[in-house]
């Protein structure tokens, strides 16, 4: 069974989509359509513009998910059995299901962008990445450490990421080395993504998801939230929007869509990160870019 997986912020790179746009009328057209509905030209950032300007979270989060919905749109016998998607790579696989329209996708990773930055903004809040421990190790120091910090990313065994405000992931951080971790360092990122402190952000966008029409889908996602297959548009939207604050189950996610019968997952957009992923929680797993 073939599952398609869809990555997140992080994975975009300068000059992401040109080849795309280039070689593809499709393409074209869709990208074209994405700079009407966003009303600026991301493709002028994405094809051209610096690393700076293609960092900023409203920018980066619509260009990740372009690269890879307008990369599907143009595969050759794109049938998925599954699919799933890393943090904001999920409303990525909903448009490649038929779950969302590209263009009510697009709107609300727009929103979504938005929304994070603006939380982002309210409270100086940062993350990082832990290598070498135990997940329970990991949450048992977030838990006895004062200050909000929180498992955010369950990336693969022995790589999480912590969220949270500043103060308190840096004290983390100094735990998670004395308890043994090969590394505890902080990411270049805006915020604390998928921690409480996105809470402003949850309410802002799920009144878009609210209002935004959700169709059955052609086959489950498996979401970050759950972690299971799931095809009812509703319990979609549900996990959707709490996926703002609750952590991104990677590795359960890919351990039960194994069980659920996936023989190769392919990754579609930008960079090869979710395929590292996968051969880490499975060494058996094939994994490979589309």
């Amino acid at each position: 069974m073939k599952s398609y997986i869809f990555p997140g912020q992080g994975a975009q790179f300068v000059g992401m989509g040109k080849d795309l746009y280039e070689s593809s009328a499709v393409a074209k057209e869709l990208f074209e359509k994405a700079n009407d509905i966003l009303g600026f030209r991301i493709t002028d950032i994405m094809f051209d513009g610096t690393a700076e300007d293609l960092k900023q979270t409203k920018v980066t989060q619509p260009a990740v998910f372009l690269h890879s919905v307008i990369l599907a749109k143009t595969l050759d016998n794109f049938a998925p059995d599954m699919v799933a998607g890393h943090s904001l790579g999920e409303l990525s696989a909903l448009v490649a299901n038929g779950t969302l329209s590209f263009e009510d996708g697009l709107k609300l990773v727009s929103k979504r962008a938005l929304a994070m930055q603006k939380a982002c903004e309210m409270q100086p809040s940062t993350m990082a990445a832990v290598l070498g421990l135990e997940d329970a190790q990991v949450e048992e120091i977030c838990e006895a450490t004062e200050g909000i910090v929180v498992a955010a990313n369950y990336n693969c065994p022995g790589q999480l990421v912590i969220s949270g405000s500043v103060p308190a992931v840096e004290a983390a951080c100094e735990k998670m080395k004395e308890a043994g971790a090969r590394r505890a360092l902080l990411l270049p990122v805006g915020g604390a993504f998928h921690s409480p402190l996105m809470k402003p952000a949850e309410e802002e966008l799920a009144a878009a998801i609210e209002a935004t029409t959700f169709n059955k889908p052609n086959c489950p996602v498996y979401q970050n939230v759950s972690t299971t297959a799931v095809t009812d548009p509703n319990e979609i939207k549900k996990n959707l929007i709490a996926q703002l604050t609750a952590p991104v189950k990677w590795t359960q996610s890919v351990q039960n869509m194994i069980a659920d019968g996936a023989t190769e997952f392919i990754e579609v957009g930008p960079g090869k990160v979710l395929q590292g992923l996968v051969k880490k929680i499975d060494k058996d797993a094939v994994a490979a870019s589309a």
